[in-house]
C-alpha cells in the first residue's frame, strides 16, 4: 500500500496479472479461494490524530498480508480529509474489489466512533450531533455506489491485545513477579457501554495474569469524554486502586494504556491523571506492533468466512 497516492490502478492491474499466473499453479478449489480473496478489499479505519499518531496505523495496514487491496481511513485529526472513507472505498472498487471489509482499529465496538463507522457503511442508526459534526468537519460521507460492505468487530477482547500489553508491561517492569500491573483505557461515556468495555477487557486482564508475569493485575477506564464529574470520579477510583497495588507490593506499579497509538491522551492527559503515583509508565500505545497486522488479517478472514457461509445458506 502507498497511502500517499490517491490511486493505485496500474499497480492493481499488475498484481492481477501476477495473480492470474499464480492461480494456474493451484488446484481448482484453491484457485477459487484465492480469486475470491483477491476480490475482497479492506478499509482499516481508525480515530486519527497527528501525523505521528497516524503513521503506525498506516504501517500496520501496509503490513497486513491480504490477497486484495487495502486502504486506510481516519475519522478525525490532521489527515482525516485526505483519508476519507468514501475515497478509500472508491479506490478499492477501482482496483477490482467486489466486496469491502471494514476493520475498525478501535479499542471497543461500544463507542460513538464505532457507531460512526456502522453509519458510514449503511447501517440504519442514529448518530449524535457530535458524531455527525466530526464527519462533517472532514467531509466524510457514505460511499455513493452499491457495493457489499461488512464491518468487523473492533479490538474488544482480542487475544492479540493481551499479547501486546503483556510485552509492553514486561519491558517496563524491573521485578515483574513482585510488581502489580494496571491496564488503563479511554472508556465510553454511558454506564451500559462502560460495562461492555469492562466485560471485554476482563478476559485480557485474565490472560495477562495467566502468563504469570505479575503479582496482581487490575484495569480501569478514565471515561475521557464523559462529563467532568464522571471522569473525575473514574480517575479517583483508578488512583485509589494503584495506590493499593503499591502498598501491596512495595514496588512501582506498571501502568500500560490500552490505546491504539501514542498521542495526546497517552502522553499528556493520562500522565496528569496519574501524577504523584509510584508507577512505571511510558505512554506507548498498542502500535507499533506487528501483531496488529496479523489481527487485521484475522478480522478479514473471519468476515470473508461469515459472508461465504451466509451466501451458502441462500
Amino acid at each position: 500500500m502507498n497511502p500517499s497516492r490517491p490511486s493505485r490502478l496500474p499497480v492493481a492491474r499488475a498484481r492481477l496479472g501476477l495473480l492470474g499466473l499464480a492461480l494456474l499453479a493451484l488446484p481448482a478449489g484453491a484457485q477459487a479461494q484465492s480469486a475470491d480473496a483477491a476480490r475482497v478489499g479492506t478499509v482499516v479505519i481508525a480515530h486519527g490524530g497527528t501525523p505521528e499518531w497516524n503513521q503506525p496505523v498506516l504501517d500496520a495496514a501496509r503490513g497486513a498480508k491480504l490477497a486484495g487491496p487495502v486502504e486506510v481511513s481516519f475519522l478525525m485529526g490532521d489527515s482525516a480529509a485526505a483519508y476519507r472513507f468514501q475515497d478509500a472505498v472508491a479506490r478499492l472498487v477501482d482496483q477490482g474489489a467486489e466486496r469491502v471489509v471494514v476493520v475498525p482499529l478501535l479499542a471497543s465496538s461500544y463507542s460513538g466512533h464505532y457507531d460512526q463507522i456502522r453509519w458510514l457503511t449503511g447501517a440504519d442508526i442514529e448518530l449524535s450531533d457530535v458524531m455527525h459534526h466530526h464527519l462533517h468537519m472532514a467531509d466524510i460521507t457514505r460511499y455513493d455506489r452499491a457495493v457489499p460492505i461488512s464491518v468487523t468487530p473492533a479490538l474488544d477482547a482480542s487475544p492479540e491485545i493481551a499479547e501486546i500489553l503483556a510485552s509492553r508491561a514486561e519491558k517496563l517492569a524491573t521485578d515483574a513477579p513482585n510488581q502489580a500491573l494496571f491496564v488503563i483505557g479511554h472508556g465510553p461515556n454511558g454506564a451500559e457501554d462502560y460495562a461492555r468495555w469492562m466485560e471485554n477487557l476482563r478476559p485480557i486482564a485474565d490472560e495477562i495474569r495467566a502468563r504469570g508475569g505479575f503479582r496482581d493485575v487490575k484495569l480501569g477506564l478514565v471515561r475521557d469524554d464523559a462529563p467532568e464529574p464522571v471522569r473525575a470520579e473514574a480517575v479517583r477510583r483508578i488512583r485509589e486502586i494503584i495506590e493499593l497495588q503499591h502498598e501491596l507490593t512495595g514496588r512501582e506499579v506498571v501502568v500500560v494504556p490500552i490505546l491504539v497509538s501514542r498521542g495526546y491522551v497517552s502522553l499528556q492527559k493520562l500522565p496528569q491523571d496519574l501524577a504523584g503515583l509510584s508507577i512505571a509508565y511510558d505512554g506507548e500505545g498498542l502500535l507499533p506492533h506487528e501483531v496488529i497486522s496479523r489481527w487485521i488479517e484475522r478480522r478479514v478472514r473471519e468476515a470473508s468466512a461469515a459472508s461465504t457461509s451466509a451466501g451458502a445458506g441462500h
